[in-house]
């Protein structure tokens, strides 16, 4: 606990501001015009740094370029590798695991210790790993890395600890699981193949051993050649020699012969009783041509062979085969089944498949039921105990990426009767036909933990879609889809002129998502430069849907002049500010506007049936002016207790009477400053012919020249009062640039061919192509980086300019960067706009002499300026619905150092303010004479506590390079907080956490910082994620409850929390891997059976294999290498009564192999103990026999004398 007073006397903790919170001009004390009344605001601030720590949750979706599969018939549980070193293990719903190698190499197989909790992974650095699945978080235990030879294929027989190991040059090795060391017992290529063989067989692509004895192992080699080794004799018992490549081996479950798949598409019948020749081969796909050859086809990359106990005939599932002549036939997975054949077409590329069977035991009879296919986009498993071999319904959420995904937002602890609704009404919508049969993979355990609430996650995409998804409790479910293009009309087919010219691929793209769950109102925006609004609805209706047209573009720039004699500007009088030019509205028509006044997506202008849940109301779209297409939307709020809906870009702001369905404000952001516009901006120069590229030098739009680097160095210094010229950040949104000028926001007229917008830059598409150096370092801020994320123009007050840039349009349609070697283009050619990148509604005060709150817009615009727009809306419902709102800007302006991105707003005792809200009533529902539908509001104004009645609230607004405090209504600046100097914030929020409030923070160069408020005092700051690609930056979003997430891979949503009190509470949360279960028990296979057929159970590997019989393996040749994650990982791992059982079997073990060390010891003592009593022994023996000689010898003398 700690307090915080702070005496507001105009002063702040860091630097003088005065209590317009503006920079005082010529005064370096910064002494306030006008004093406050001192008085004492006490807060209490709980959160400390022991509140915060990050550790990634859980991952959702499909893994991202798949490799590998692997599956436990006895647990259930399914493994998937991938190139990028992760391993996705997957259960029952609410079993999923993702794990990751250290070194980041792309997983070549798994191998699971079948019913023992354990996994072995090969991966593409020559790496064997063994992960521990005992526990909740899997660790690796050991790892072996091959030196000398390159790993291609691995097996380890059920029941065994001998995994053997194939290599690239021919070589099988040995590995004991239990050490992880490599054995003696090599077979050698040379040795496996006939000494006559003048050609190396190629790698090994294939290890089995055989059903029927396991002391034969069945070696396949890429070219061909079989190989049947004899462990016991070592020596090869047969050789078989085959003109195709061997692709996969399979047995049959007798052990007497096996199939496989060849690079020409077919597949090979062996028999051991004669191996000269294959006893049958067959083109599945294959047909005979008129000369009697069979036409070519493409290799079958994967054969398994499997019987069943209902039919005497054997399943034959292989992928691949198909005949080159079909072209654009898609991939294939072919099921053969006696003489029935049923083709499976896939959406994808096939990467893998296993068929599951009852048993672990290869020489019984496999009674397949399911075949799991892997492909590079999806995840399909075929249910085989149906004639119609019908798919399972995925429980996972596999299709995140079904379209690539655009945005995202985070809703955590929202209204409990939510999520029963959304699911009840996308039910309705789900596709029909799956297997009535279980979800086959149903290993593990998991249990809602005590710590769960509702949490919805939204995703916008490529198409148009949006999809709510169930995040409760770490888990992800589908709820509820909706189709944002069903609002437009589809374009007919051959339809001519300019609005069919409009957009590309992507017209219905998502860019931005705004959702009340109490209201249930929710809002979209468009690539398309349109807004839609939905209420969400039990029944169908059929409405119309209106749709407004905004004019938001003016023919004159906002240009920043700087001035040679005056840079810092002064607004604290605004009745003394020079007067300026006031540019047309954007509303103003010219003589072209009649002809251009088109927008770019048509929306349907007649009664449309809506089924049950979200439907459309409203649309509204920005017009073309003077053919130009309209700048994209930059940000938008919406807010359902005032019935209002902002948005703005980088022309200016308007505000939308949803309610009424009228456009209340329409200016741009020079006209919203009035007298109070702190820079001094000229008029453009008429528009003259700028078309000349000469002297320019192109880059690609994904890179930034090192010379932009150089030029813009961040100069401002807001807080002291000085302001440097904005300058220009470059933006890709594929429309037409024009050179001559710092920017080129004005299209050329376009010709024919050249549409305006690109394809949709989802966040899924954006590879990781950007190293984080262009990214950090060529962008100095974030206008840089949105010009590849929402395709706008804008300017901050932290960058200055040295150069001339500008702007051309390929016929190719990418933007390209140029930089002009002439300086003497004068500033009054000079082109800058100052975006709005944020707003936000609230119950605040408009001017310094307001006493009580009212409802007000809050603008932050690209050069780090807020603007507060007060709003008068009646109260009554009834007036509501007839009676305008009235709209005043005024001359309020706070500054900020850098690009406004957050507003957030706490009362006087630190504690958040609530957007108000309206309660969600169904407009569709049958009438209630007893209970007439009105509008019920919440208000959560400061001025609803008695003890906060004139006591105003703080305002906490924070930029890409700064956070500052105000008081509201004085506009005193309480606080500030430089972030950043050497990078910029992407993404801010003002979120709840451990029942207090904070602001949480997501840089360019990887940190997430935490600052209390209102203090604004540090509390973590941790480098986690480096920004390699522009999907972490369009997709990382916070939420209350210490929770984030971003697209982490085209197809993976990673969340993360930031709270310890989550980090503790994470083990209970997620499910467990490994449960006991009893290994079921061989089949009695008789006492014919077993004589004549063989016993393979009576093979000993460790006879073979052990360092008694086969020495020890060089050293040189793999490398044993202890696992990270074993103990020390268990021990980090642990938490609550599992940690604690955890660590007691930890100290079980250390103390075991202590007992076991000093056993040892003791054994020697005794050893060398007992060497030493023969010893003395011996010495006494050999003493005695001398006495005895001594005493005859005396004797004999004596007799003598």
């Amino acid at each position: 606990m700690k307090k915080f007073r702070k005496v507001l006397d105009g002063l702040t903790t860091s630097s003088p501001v005065n209590p317009s919170g503006s920079s005082s001009c010529g005064s370096a004390a910064g002494t306030p015009s006008a004093a406050q009344t001192p008085r004492e605001l006490e807060i209490q601030e709980t959160l400390m740094s022991e509140h915060f720590q990050i550790c990634k949750t859980v991952r959702h979706g499909f893994t991202y370029q798949p490799t590998a599969l692997a599956f436990d018939p006895v647990q259930k549980i399914l493994a998937i590798g991938s190139r990028s070193g992760g391993v996705r293990l997957l259960g029952r719903p609410g079993v999923d695991c993702y794990c990751l190698h250290e070194s980041g190499a792309a997983v070549l197989q798994l191998q699971f210790l079948i019913n023992e909790g354990a996994l072995v992974t090969a991966c593409a650095d020559d790496t064997l790993h063994l992960w521990n699945l005992r526990q909740r978080r899997p660790a690796v235990l050991h790892s072996l890395k091959f030196n000398r030879e390159r790993i291609t294929f691995c097996h380890l027989p059920f029941q065994s600890k001998w995994l053997y190991v194939g290599t690239e040059r021919g070589n099988t090795h040995i590995v004991n699981i239990e050490s992880f060391v490599l054995s003696g017992y090599v077979i050698m290529w040379n040795k496996a193949i006939e000494l006559s063989t003048k050609t190396h067989p190629g790698p090994v692509v294939h290890l089995s051993d055989s059903p029927k004895d396991e002391g034969k192992l069945l070696i396949g080699f890429e070219s061909g050649t079989i190989v049947m080794w004899d462990l016991r004799a070592k020596r090869a018992d047969f050789r078989i020699y085959y003109d195709e490549a061997i692709h996969s081996v399979s047995w049959h479950h007798d052990g007497r012969q096996f199939m496989c798949s060849h690079s020409d598409g077919s597949l090979s019948m062996w028999n051991l009783r004669n191996t000269a020749k294959p006893f049958q081969v067959t083109f599945p796909h294959g047909k005979t041509q008129r000369d009697g050859r069979k036409e070519s086809c493409k290799p079958i990359l994967k054969v398994e062979y499997k019987t069943s106990r209902n039919s005497s005939e054997a399943f034959v599932i292989f992928s691949g085969g198909l005949s080159y002549d079909k072209a654009g036939r898609r991939p294939t997975l072919t099921i053969m089944h006696g003489k029935a054949i049923t083709v499976l077409e896939m959406d994808y590329p096939i990467v893998d498949f296993m068929v599951l069977c009852d048993t672990p035991y290869l020489n019984e009879i496999q009674e397949p039921y399911a075949v799991v296919v892997l492909l590079e986009k999806d995840f399909v498993v075929v249910d085989l105990t149906q004639s119609n071999f019908p798919i399972f319904e995925n429980p996972y959420p596999m299709d995140i990426h079904e379209s690539p995904v655009t945005c995202t937002a985070y809703f955590a602890d929202c209204p409990p009767d939510i999520i029963p609704i959304l699911y009840s009404i996308g039910a309705k919508h789900k596709k029909t036909g799956y297997s009535h049969k279980e979800w086959p993979l149903s290993g593990g355990t998991w249990t809602v933990g005590s710590q769960a609430y509702p949490e919805i996650i939204i995703t916008g995409h490529a198409d148009g879609s949006i999809k709510f998804w169930d995040a409760t409790a770490i888990t992800l479910q589908m709820l509820y889809k909706l189709k944002t293009s069903k609002v437009f009309e589809k374009p007919k087919t051959g339809e001519v002129g300019r609005g069919a010219e409009l957009v590309e691929d992507d017209p219905f793209a998502i860019q931005m998502i705004s959702w009340c769950p109490q209201s249930r109102i929710f809002c979209v925006v468009g690539i398309s430069a349109h807004v839609i609004l939905y209420r969400f609805s039990k029944h169908d209706a059929s409405t119309t849907i209106t749709s407004l047209e905004v004019r938001l573009q003016c023919d004159m720039e906002d240009i920043i002049s700087p001035s040679d004699t005056e840079n810092t500007p002064c607004f604290s009088d605004p009745s003394g500010h020079s007067p300026q030019p006031q540019p047309p509205s954007p509303r103003s028509i010219t003589p072209d506007s009649v002809r251009d006044s088109i927008h770019c997506l048509k929306v349907k202008d007649r009664m449309i049936r809506m089924p049950p849940g979200y439907q459309a109301e409203l649309v509204v779209q920005l017009l073309w002016v003077d053919g130009e297409p309209p700048q994209q939307i930059t940000c938008m709020d919406l807010n359902s207790a005032y019935g209002l809906l902002a948005f703005g870009n980088c022309n200016g702001v308007a505000v939308v009477d949803y309610l009424q369905k009228t456009v209340l404000l329409c200016m741009s952001t020079l006209e919203l400053y009035g007298s109070a516009d702190p820079f001094q901006r000229l008029t453009r120069s008429p528009r003259k012919n700028r078309q000349s590229t000469s002297g320019l030098t192109e880059l690609s739009d994904n890179q930034v020249s090192l010379d932009l680097e150089r030029s813009k160095s961040p100069t401002s210094d807001h807080v002291n009062g000085h302001c440097t010229s904005p300058t220009y950040q470059p933006c890709p949104s594929g429309r037409g640039r024009v050179p001559g000028g710092l920017e080129g926001p004005r299209l050329a007229r376009r010709g024919p061919g050249r549409p305006p917008f690109r394809k949709a830059q989802s966040a899924a598409c954006m590879e990781v192509s950007l190293p984080v150096s262009s990214l950090t370092e060529g962008y100095s801020s974030r206008r840089a980086m949105l010009q590849q994320l929402h395709g706008v123009s804008m300017y901050s007050h932290d960058e200055h300019h040295t150069t001339n840039y500008s702007w051309s349009e390929r016929e190719s349609r990418e933007n390209s960067f140029s930089r002009s070697r002439s300086s003497s283009v004068s500033s009054i050619d000079r082109e800058t706009k100052e975006a709005v990148t944020t707003l936000q509604f609230a119950e605040s005060y408009g001017r310094k002499s307001d006493t009580l709150p009212t409802p007000c817009l809050w603008v932050g615009t690209s050069l780090g300026l807020v603007l507060i727009i007060p709003m008068s809306i009646p109260t009554d419902e009834q007036e509501r619905q007839e009676d305008p709102i009235t709209v005043a800007p005024t001359a309020t302006v706070l500054m900020l150092k850098g690009s406004v991105l957050r507003f957030g707003f706490l009362d006087c005792g630190g504690a958040l303010i609530l957007n108000p809200y309206e309660v969600w009533r169904d407009q569709h529902a049958p009438e209630d004479p007893d209970r007439p539908r009105k509008r019920k509001l919440f208000n959560f104004s400061p001025s609803s506590s008695q003890e906060a009645i004139g006591d105003g609230h703080l305002a906490v607004v924070c930029s890409e390079r700064q956070a500052k405090v105000f008081l509201m209504p004085s506009q005193a600046c309480l606080y500030v907080h430089n972030i950043t100097e050497s990078s910029f914030v992407l993404r801010a929020d003002v979120v709840s956490v451990c029942n207090s409030v904070c602001l949480a923070i997501f840089c360019a160069n990887g940190h997430i910082m935490t600052l209390s408020l209102p203090s604004l005092r540090p509390l973590l700051d941790v480098n986690y994620l480096p920004l390699t690609d522009m999907r972490i930056a369009r997709t990382f979003c916070f939420t209350n409850g210490g929770q984030a997430l971003y697209l982490c891979s085209p197809t993976e949503i990673q969340r993360i929390t930031y709270s310890q009190e989550m980090c503790d509470n994470l083990q209970e949360m997620l499910g467990e891997l490994f449960t006991p279960i009893e290994t079921p028990e061989a089949q009695n296979r008789g006492f014919l059976k077993g004589f004549f057929g063989g016993n393979a159970q009576t093979f000993d590997r460790e006879e073979l294999f052990g360092e008694a019989a086969a020495g020890k393996a060089s050293r040189s040749l793999a490398q044993h290498i202890p696992g990270q994650g074993g103990m020390e990982g268990m021990k980090a791992a642990a938490g609550g009564v599992v940690g604690e059982l955890a660590r007691a079997r930890i100290a079980l073990d250390e103390r075991g192999q202590r007992l076991g060390e000093l056993e040892e010891r003791t054994a020697l003592m005794m050893t060398s103990a007992e060497t030493f009593s023969k010893h003395a022994h011996e010495v006494w023996k050999w003493e005695r026999r001398g006495d005895r000689e001594n005493e005859t010898i005396n004797e004999y003398w004596g007799l003598a004398i």
